[in-house]
């Protein structure tokens, strides 16, 4: 008699992934057949709600409910909607989930927004170059298109210092060269990080200043071209529903874990860090990878 409450109780979120996940398949089919929506050949939106469930399974909020119960059922959906428009898979870290009060939302990471971009027409890649003392870097305005162009830019490895950072470049690169440059100096990157929840002081930023700078160019590249882009609007809108992991959520920078905290966890096979954060007084919290925190490994 003691586990009948147990067994109908855990019912019920299997019930709701099979509703939820139903209902998104069949919107993405019916988008499919108008030729709405086009996903990338070797994207399964199966596989990927199937990642998605098992991480909603086990996030919960500041007050350990579980997101599912949390959240409202159509939040959920539009979230996992969304997610499946723009081909990202939690999987693949290219993406996870914030709960804010009773609805969920999709957060990006910086290598959801290179995946979301290379989908756009004409992308090949987007590049991300550091600028430190003493490299070259000379740029120069080209009056036919009205943008202003990197002319020379030579690194050296002898300058490579995450104090002496200068700036950072990023670059959008289409079938024929290069399509979008933007350029940030450091003031520019370190007021992007004061959006965040550590206001760049976290260990992230301290450790890997480098490739923070180079997150940070590239999400305002990203964002400058996406909405000049003549692609679907409803990959565009489902980009711009999901929030750029580096500028939202905004975190209560009480509740952030110290470095200290950050450093023990990454000695972990598996290491976790509790994240919380603050919307209209309704504190909730993720857990999140360490790796989502700088985001991986350096740009090739």
């Amino acid at each position: 008699m003691a586990t009948t409450p147990k067994t109908t109780e855990n019912k019920a979120p299997a019930t709701q992934q099979v509703a939820i996940s139903e209902k998104v398949r069949q919107q993405i089919a019916d988008l499919t057949k108008k030729n709405q929506i086009a996903l990338p050949s070797n994207y399964s939106p199966e596989n990927a709600l199937k990642s998605a469930w098992l991480v909603l399974q086990e996030t919960q909020t500041r007050d350990k409910k579980p997101v599912l119960q949390a959240c409202t059922p159509a939040s959920i959906q539009n979230t996992l909607f969304d997610m499946v428009i723009q081909g990202l898979s939690p999987a693949k870290k290219q993406c996870y989930f914030i709960p804010y009060g009773n609805q969920l939302q999709l957060s990006r990471s910086y290598l959801g927004t290179v995946a979301v971009t290379k989908r756009l027409k004409g992308i090949k890649d987007v590049k991300a170059h550091v600028i430190y003392e003493g490299d070259t870097f000379e740029t120069e305005y080209d009056i036919a298109t009205a943008s202003v162009r990197i002319k020379e830019f030579k690194p050296s490895f002898g300058t490579i210092d995450i104090k002496k950072i200068i700036g950072a470049f990023a670059v959008i690169i289409g079938e024929n060269g290069p399509i979008h440059t933007e350029i940030m100096t450091i003031a520019q990157i370190k007021a992007a990080w004061n959006q965040g929840a550590a206001k760049g002081n976290s260990g992230a930023h301290n450790n890997f200043a480098e490739e923070m700078a180079k997150k940070s160019v590239i999400n305002r590249a990203c964002k400058t071209y996406w909405n000049t882009s003549d692609d679907s609007d409803l990959l565009i809108e489902a980009i711009n529903n999901s929030t750029d992991s580096e500028e939202e959520p905004k975190y209560d920078s009480k509740n952030m874990i110290s470095d200290a905290e950050y450093e023990v966890q990454q000695e972990d096979e598996a290491p976790k860090v509790i994240v919380e954060a603050q919307v209209k007084s309704e504190p909730v919290q993720q857990t999140i990878e360490d790796e989502d925190i700088y985001e991986g490994t350096p740009f090739k």
